[in-house]
């Protein structure tokens, strides 16, 4: 019996099968952990929906920004991205719909010694406060208001943790950390612009040692007695340190779709992928 973690799909279905036919994934035994970002961009969000809802006991989906931005079309509050005309005119899109907003921001399995989200989870936070926040966002996403919720949490500010901010301040901040989240300022206020690789200098100019940090590279990063397995940054790529593991390798970007098993105690996991997508 294996558990897989999966960088972002966004539509990838193809590839997704043959990764997991590398994996030599068996639904009756295995178990795959994706990280969010299921839809947008790829050219089959309908079939990557079904088939990971299909899945059912076998999968666990937290919510990416892309799924987010679909719940979003769906209530009429954006546009949707161009690539999922054929989710959204699906006869199921109704049941798929409702079981995307009832994916949880946060998947946390002590046992095995994983937390999962999307983008990561703010150096802030212990992991009992990152769970009392996720539990009360997706509360709010599940619920016959979340039209007139996602309304109100749309936006940028505030970019600092404040729990005695107002509720529809605080969910916006908690939404945004759970799924939008690359680096952190000095002061450990959040930004949103930046998306270059921290590593590569050259390759991301606006990325300074003293401007910008990487979420999980801040010096007052909890310790949250877990490992965080993350997608969102895709430039990052592959990434193994100070407790996470960034998996969005890019697949639809013409990268490579990525998994790691993490059932395997005292190994480190090692980087499986698929063939390129473009």
């Amino acid at each position: 019996m294996a558990t897989y973690a999966i960088g972002d799909l966004q539509g990838c279905y193809n590839p997704l099968m043959r990764l997991l036919d590398k994996l030599r994934f068996d639904p009756r035994q295995d178990t795959l952990w994706f990280a969010g970002d299921l839809v947008n961009r790829g050219k089959q969000s309908l079939e990557t929906l079904r088939f990971v809802r299909s899945l059912r006991d076998a999968a666990v989906c937290v919510l990416g920004n892309h799924d987010i931005s679909l719940l979003a079309a769906h209530y009429g509050l954006r546009k949707a991205h161009k690539s999922l005309k054929l989710l959204l005119d699906a006869p199921d899109y109704p049941e798929l719909i409702t079981w995307l907003a009832q994916r949880p921001l946060l998947h946390v399995d002590a046992q095995l010694g994983y937390a999962m989200s999307h983008a990561g989870i703010p150096p802030q936070w212990d992991l009992a406060t990152a769970q009392a926040c996720a539990r009360e966002v997706e509360a709010e996403l599940s619920s016959p208001r979340a039209a007139k919720w996602l309304a109100q949490v749309y936006g940028d500010q505030p970019d600092t943790w404040n729990p005695a901010d107002s509720q529809p301040d605080r969910h916006r901040y908690i939404l945004n950390a759970f799924t939008r989240m690359r680096y952190c300022r000095a002061d450990g206020s959040l930004e949103f612009e930046a998306k270059g690789n921290p590593f590569e200098a050259n390759k991301s100019p606006i990325v300074t040692t003293t401007e910008l940090i990487p979420w999980f590279n801040t010096p007052t990063k909890q310790s949250l007695g877990v490992t965080v397995l993350f997608g969102h940054w895709s430039t990052l790529g592959y990434h193994n340190g100070n407790d996470v593991i960034a998996l969005d390798t890019g697949c639809v970007w013409g990268g490579q779709l990525s998994a790691i098993r993490i059932d395997i105690k005292n190994q480190q996991p090692t980087c499986i992928r698929c063939d390129d997508y473009g």
